[in-house]
């Protein structure tokens, strides 16, 4: 039977749903609780992480080149370090104008959390003095789940769903809040879990 175009390129995105499907969940992701469940939010508790960090000052790019150099073993042992999700990046945005971004002396930071077999004596240390290795302090996250790319607008338009939300509900904010996405950037975009998480102070 003749094989059509349409057929084939069904197949090749199957294939590439499989692929790119499988992978992202294979990825270590760091454990949490769900503590309660709202409309467009549900607040989480996690435990302290262990994270690999860079100030994203004006390039964000550079931050995240630095923290895939760091894994892949530009650290003083050479280790590979498994890949883990979210990317968590944290920014100041004005809000009269959403989708600023903050760069200067505050530029917020990009973080890569490490595997849970890690303590902070044991991770790899870095070679570039521009990554440090945190303890990213547990506590209550309220989080607001979003597909589609994970753009400046797209997370500004779910920060404010999720702050909106939390003023609704009374709830106070006590952190910038986090961009934090799971997928790479050709992962079909109604595919993408992208989250807009903030801590929150919890009863």
């Amino acid at each position: 039977m003749k094989v059509t175009i349409r057929s084939t390129l069904l197949l090749s995105f199957m294939i590439t749903f499989i692929l790119i499907g499988g992978r992202a969940v294979a990825y270590e992701e760091p454990r949490y609780e769900v503590v309660h469940r709202a409309e467009d939010y549900e607040v989480r508790r996690y435990n302290d992480r262990l994270a690999a960090q860079v100030s994203i000052a004006a390039d964000q790019n550079n931050a995240f080149g630095l923290l895939f150099s760091y894994i892949s073993g530009a650290n003083q042992s050479s280790e590979k370090v498994s890949m883990t999700v979210p990317v968590a990046q944290s920014e100041k945005i004005d809000m009269t104008v959403p989708v600023a971004q903050s760069s200067g002396s505050y530029g917020g930071y990009m973080q890569f959390f490490l595997p849970a077999t890690f303590s902070l004596e044991s991770a790899p240390k870095p070679t570039n003095p521009s990554v440090e290795i945190v303890v990213v302090k547990g506590g209550y996250f309220a989080v607001h789940r979003y597909n589609g790319r994970a753009s400046d607008q797209n997370f500004a338009r779910a920060r404010t769903v999720l702050l909106s939300r939390l003023s609704d509900d009374g709830l106070v904010s006590t952190s910038e809040v986090i961009r934090a996405t799971y997928n790479g950037p050709f992962t079909p975009p109604f595919m993408r879990r992208n989250e807009a998480m903030v801590s929150v102070s919890w009863p």
